[in-house]
């Protein structure tokens, strides 16, 4: 299923719908757009698929919607949201017991000696400022973080990188890849001495879940903007990775 919608203050940016039920409905996460509801007051995807379920179903009063799982603001890709009370709290139980796969694609400034690995850290979030970094295990409210990266292909110094992130900490993938000198292409805010200008090269693109009333085992995948800035150097084939 590819259904499209205008969101209306989203500067006329389409909602681009991958699948549709009764249940859940997963759609395409612009990057630069806010998943949800926050601090800078802009529009976002949450609000804007309540409207596109009161809009096309004609329903009245307050839509229910669960989110059930967040992407960051630069970052874009496939997001789930449950449509009923039930769904969300299956859904919500499965990102607990590991039933969600995330996976994503980055550009990475530098190529990393090994080019698959497990990177596991203690992360610690500074509120005042936003930053996360990386701790050890015994400071006050670190939280541990892994993922898995595999190098799908190297260009001009570049590094095509596949993540498996198997926590779901705040920045993860950026302080992560950064704590091995490889940070991700366009973050100026982990990127330190390699930090390069443009938009940030970290997408989303599939998603595995349990249908949260049928059981079934769902993939969902969204290529990223492969013709539009860093990521026209690469060969990417989302269905071959």
């Amino acid at each position: 299923m590819l259904r499209h919608w205008i969101l209306n203050d989203m500067d006329e940016k389409e909602l681009l719908i991958l699948h549709e039920d009764n249940q859940i409905i997963v759609v395409l996460k612009p990057q630069n757009v806010p998943c949800c509801p926050d601090e800078s007051g802009d529009d976002n995807l949450f609000d804007c698929v309540k409207r596109y379920i009161k809009t096309t179903y004609n329903k009245p009063g307050n839509v229910f919607l669960g989110l059930v799982h967040r992407l960051d603001r630069p970052t874009g890709g496939v997001m789930v949201f449950a449509k009923t009370s039930k769904a969300a709290s299956r859904l919500s139980e499965q990102m607990k017991n590991g039933g969600f796969e995330k996976r994503y694609l980055t550009v990475l400034c530098g190529v990393p000696s090994r080019k698959q690995a497990t990177l596991e850290n203690y992360l610690k979030k500074n509120s005042v400022n936003n930053m996360v970094f990386v701790c050890t295990q015994t400071e006050e409210n670190a939280k541990f973080a892994s993922l898995d990266y595999e190098i799908k292909e190297e260009v001009a110094g570049l590094a095509l990188a596949e993540v498996n992130l198997h926590t779901g900490r705040t920045h993860q993938i950026r302080v992560q890849m950064a704590s091995i000198n490889c940070p991700v292409y366009g973050d100026m805010r982990y990127g330190g001495e390699k930090a390069v200008k443009g938009k940030l090269a970290l997408w989303a693109y599939s998603l595995r879940l349990n249908h949260p009333t049928t059981g079934e085992r769902l993939r969902f995948i969204a290529e990223p903007p492969k013709d539009e800035g860093i990521w026209k150097k690469f060969n990417i084939d989302c269905d071959k990775i």
